[in-house]
């Protein structure tokens, strides 16, 4: 791609508002989603939290409440794609699958397999009890069918090699009509934030399939992001990713992530693409795009 799709996570599950700069209400996510806007990020990839005082660390399905942040978020950049999030651990999809009839996003993430989420702390405890992230095949096509009917653009993440493999075989037993590739590494039981693995992971995408990365972690990253600017792929950052600048400094909010993210691009010698073009460059269809790609911000040019 000559143009670079920049993609803001806004703020993740779980992270706490009160001790890291993660917007929750609706007020606070339009108005960190514009400094990411007006930085150049097109797509806002979106997580609910639930509003009760005390309880924003905690993600909520409440269609109401999760239309009212996107509502928000549109109305603060006109023209945005909104990304949203359909994460859940456990067979049971029908919240992020009411949401998604709710606010109608024009792109969904997909978790494209299962993953023990593991993490330790320096004394070699574990970070938390060992959890399995399940996405059996047919939760898989259960979220893919969702996002068929509301006419949502399947993301498929990717936390190993053998999910990037996984995607193909979605694609050719005829899942999915279409593939865009989300390579998550920086997982502490996942793929690593590694460039070199990054050139081999292109080895085994569908040819011409659209991709980005997803990189976890603190100043290491950024070499990573580079790499991604310089191999053609779409950007990703935001707070739910990385709360560090390439310099190791803490970012104040998803305005200055997002702009250094631009800064790899241009390094790259890549402009920066406007939601219209993102939508081009993603392979949205016109039926995806609807009002809310008509309007068209200078701030992207």
């Amino acid at each position: 791609m000559d143009k670079a799709v920049l993609t803001c996570a806004l703020n993740g599950v779980l992270t706490n508002p009160k001790t890291h700069p993660v917007p929750v209400t609706p007020q606070q996510m339009a108005a960190s989603a514009r400094e990411a806007f007006d930085a150049g990020a097109s797509v806002m990839h979106v997580h609910f939290r639930m509003q009760e005082e005390g309880m924003g660390h905690f993600p909520t399905w409440d269609p109401d409440v999760c239309g009212e942040i996107v509502e928000a978020i549109r109305s603060a950049c006109p023209g945005v794609i909104i990304n949203q999030t359909t994460g859940i651990v456990g067979p049971d999809v029908s919240g992020p699958i009411a949401v998604m009839r709710r606010v109608r996003p024009e792109i969904a993430a997909c978790n494209a397999g299962s993953l023990n989420y593991l993490k330790l702390r320096s004394d070699g405890s574990w970070a938390w009890p060992p959890m399995v992230f399940d996405n059996p095949v047919e939760k898989v096509q259960t979220m893919l069918d969702a996002m068929e009917e509301t006419g949502a653009h399947p993301e498929f993440e990717c936390f190993d090699v053998g999910i990037v493999r996984s995607v193909n075989m979605y694609i050719e037993s005829g899942m999915a009509s279409n593939a865009h590739y989300n390579f998550v590494m920086g997982v502490a039981s996942g793929m690593p934030a590694d460039a070199r693995l990054l050139e081999l992971l292109l080895d085994y995408k569908r040819e011409g399939a659209p991709w980005q990365t997803t990189l976890i972690g603190r100043q290491e990253i950024w070499p990573v992001h580079q790499k991604t600017a310089d191999l053609g792929g779409m950007l990703r950052t935001g707070l739910e990713d990385t709360f560090y600048l390439p310099d190791g400094e803490r970012a104040a909010g998803n305005g200055a992530l997002i702009e250094a993210l631009a800064n790899c691009a241009r390094k790259a010698g890549r402009e920066i693409a406007s939601p219209d073009e993102a939508r081009v460059l993603m392979q949205l269809g016109e039926e995806h795009g609807g009002a809310h790609g008509m309007e068209r911000t200078a701030s992207h040019r």
